[in-house]
């Protein structure tokens, strides 16, 4: 097996991870459940989807950089980040 073939593999794998992820974000947090919610459960729950949101792009934006270079795709040069306090950024 070949790395192109190993790279395809992968890519398929982690469209079928976001897919997951999508369905843990799409899970009800309260349900019909005669229980109190405590505000920690409520928390963490959200926090959960969040989580599994941001992954879920993350993954996307790697396989997308990923199948472009096995497509030969060049990607736009990516404006480097520079950290600046806000004195510095207001600056002329």
């Amino acid at each position: 097996m070949n790395i192109k073939e190993t790279k395809k593999l992968i890519i398929q794998a982690g469209h079928k991870a976001v897919e997951e992820l999508i369905n843990v974000a799409k899970e009800k947090i309260i349900t019909n459940t005669e229980d109190d919610v405590s505000a920690d459960r409520l928390k963490n729950a959200a926090a959960t989807k969040k989580l599994a949101i941001f992954d879920a792009f993350e993954i996307l934006n790697r396989i997308q950089e990923e199948e472009n270079i096995l497509e030969g795709k060049t990607t736009e040069d990516k404006k480097e980040r520079v950290f600046k306090g806000f004195a510095e950024g207001r600056s002329k």
